[in-house]
């Protein structure tokens, strides 16, 4: 879920490629037959599972890939989407489920292309990912092992860019004013006016007011990390390895979209990881004290960060449904998809400031200690 021009997702160009541009596109930048192309969901880029056969390295036969086209305001930072996508291609190496780019017929990562139907001659950076098994967290009824296995890969993940990825452009993961980076959540402020008036509106004003007496101070005592920023239910695939109906238990199988990458603190990860996570579970209070048992398996919080959770967690609530109501206005055709956060998402925040932090921190230490 990226934001275009980082603070201003107003200014966002979504692309609009049509189905028989992308075959003539895909057969000329990457040397492969389209068989079959559909579309996947996105926040502001284009994704399509296509189905290809070709030469180049790919088996006999055909083979999976998706093609991702990411909008036009983020493809004129080709130092951000090269450093991204080689972190991909690090934790890959690492061992970690992730995609890497086929190659372009030049030998490139991505190719930057113009055309779709949107106004002007915009240009879009074009990429082939491999295709990732698997079924969305969002899919499956949830349980504390997945939970816990979520919260540990989220500290894995960030402990590996932040201790051994290199990179002559890493410097572009410093992004002030990227919208999604938690440190963020006084930028909504211009966006609010997207709720109209009504009690919702009231409690995201208390967490940005919150946040900025409570967490702005305090962040530069946070642990810095490389975060991947958006470890949401749709973008952690999950396969099952037991037979047990009952009580299944999952493995993590595939990490997507790493186009929130930034720099940031361990705590944000988690925070992040939690937040997405009660939107899946019957029982929302109950599921931080998991993810955060696994999180601190591999990367122990301060004192400080822990009391910092419940407002970055309640923050990130609000980035996502403030921004959700914002660029759905903007781009109504895709409001099913952006609204997807707020069927639940409302609801787990009332609930959140109901009940009080005080109580919902309780709930989450205790149960991590549990562990």
């Amino acid at each position: 879920m990226t934001s275009g021009n980082d603070c201003q997702p107003q200014t966002l160009t979504k692309p609009a490629f049509g189905e028989e541009a992308l075959t003539e596109l895909v057969d000329r930048v990457f040397g492969l037959k389209v068989v079959s192309i559909r579309p996947l969901p996105s926040y502001d880029d284009q994704n399509f599972h296509v189905h290809v056969s070709g030469n180049k390295g790919v088996a006999e036969g055909t083979a999976d890939y998706v093609l991702k086209i990411t909008n036009s305001e983020d493809s004129q930072q080709p130092d951000l989407i090269e450093v991204q996508t080689r972190a991909m291609m690090f934790l890959s190496a690492e061992g970690f489920p992730s995609a890497v780019p086929y190659l372009t017929k030049d030998g490139n990562i991505m190719s930057l292309e113009s055309g779709g139907t949107g106004p002007g001659n915009k240009k879009y950076m074009v990429r082939l990912l491999t295709y990732l098994p698997g079924t969305p967290v969002a899919k499956i009824a949830t349980n504390a092992q997945i939970f816990y296995e979520i919260g540990q890969l989220a500290a894995r993940l960030d402990k590996a860019l932040s201790e051994k990825f290199h990179h002559p452009s890493v410097r572009s993961l410093h992004r002030g004013q990227f919208i999604w980076n938690l440190a963020n959540v006084p930028l909504l402020e211009q966006y609010v006016y997207a709720l109209g008036q009504n009690e919702y509106r009231g409690v995201v004003e208390q967490v940005i007011e919150q946040f900025k007496g409570r967490v702005i101070p305090k962040l530069s005592s946070f642990q810095a990390c490389i975060n991947h920023g958006d470890l949401n239910d749709h973008n952690i695939l999950v396969d099952s390895s037991s037979a047990s109906l009952e009580n299944p238990q999952y493995t993590v199988s595939g990490i997507l979209d790493f186009s929130d990458m930034s720099y940031g603190y361990y705590v944000f990860e988690v925070a992040i990881a939690i937040m997405y996570m009660m939107i899946e579970s019957p029982d929302p209070l109950g599921v931080g004290g998991h993810v955060l048992a696994g999180f601190e398996s591999v990367m122990p919080l301060t004192e400080e960060e822990r009391g910092a959770l419940f407002l970055l967690v309640s923050g990130r609530f609000s980035q996502s449904l403030v921004i959700a109501a914002h660029t759905a206005l903007l781009y109504p055709e895709n409001k099913d998809y952006l609204m997807i956060t707020a069927k639940t998402g409302w609801k787990h925040l009332m609930k959140m400031f109901e009940v009080g932090q005080e109580v919902v921190e309780l709930t989450w230490f205790e149960t991590a200690k549990a562990y």
